[in-house]
């Protein structure tokens, strides 16, 4: 599969579609475009750095709405305005919805293509961030009730006998189990593995 950066555009005017096309593909970027939110949407998601070029008023969903949407399902995919009709109420709240930048026309061609440069940086990051959690939650899911249990008890900072005494096993019995919660979890050291415990959003276990 291709790892070159894709700009989604959409737009309800084919004519607008056409010139971000050729605009984007003079820089090297893979250009996919869609007149519609939903036919966006229908697309498979991809793993590649990714942004998407959109105007206020789609046909279906609207501009902002699709934002706030992607905002839950494809964070990775951070969003550029191109519009010929902003007013200050939806650029503000675009940019507080985390928008790239809102560019009302008309508008220098090259300040939308540091926004893509810039969006594609933000995209790869959090890729990266959503390969990494993946990997922490397949680690995570090797664990056995037991191990959990002793791992959330050794990271609140209790000694080995303290958690044979919390759990009613030997202290021997709490260094096996650590271990290969070590091992499982691939942590290097115990700072490591307290950072993946919160990275893994088991602060509430801590707290019980």
């Amino acid at each position: 599969m291709t790892t070159t950066p894709i700009v989604f555009v959409i737009h309800g005017d084919i004519s607008v579609r056409e010139s971000l096309e050729r605009l984007v593909r003079a820089f090297g970027w893979r250009p996919e475009t869609f007149a519609s939110a939903r036919d966006f949407l229908a697309r498979p998601r991809l793993t590649v750095p990714s942004c998407l070029v959109l105007d206020l008023a789609l046909p279906d969903l609207s501009g902002l709405e699709l934002q706030k949407r992607l905002a839950v399902d494809r964070p990775e995919v951070p969003v550029i305005f191109v519009t010929a009709s902003g007013d200050i109420r939806s650029t503000v709240e675009a940019m507080r919805a985390g928008a790239v930048e809102f560019l009302t026309k008309p508008f220098s061609e090259n300040v939308l293509v540091d926004a893509i440069q810039f969006a594609h940086q933000q995209s790869r990051r959090e890729l990266e961030r959503g390969a990494r959690m993946k990997t922490l939650r397949d680690s995570y899911a090797l664990l056995t009730p037991r191990e959990r249990e002793v791992m959330v008890l050794v990271v609140s900072g209790l000694l080995n006998k303290q958690v044979g005494g919390e759990l009613g096993i030997s202290e021997i019995t709490v260094k096996a189990h650590r271990g290969q919660v070590m091992r499982k979890m691939k942590a290097g050291s115990l700072p490591a593995l307290v950072n993946m415990v919160g990275s893994l959003g088991l602060e509430t276990a801590l707290s019980m």
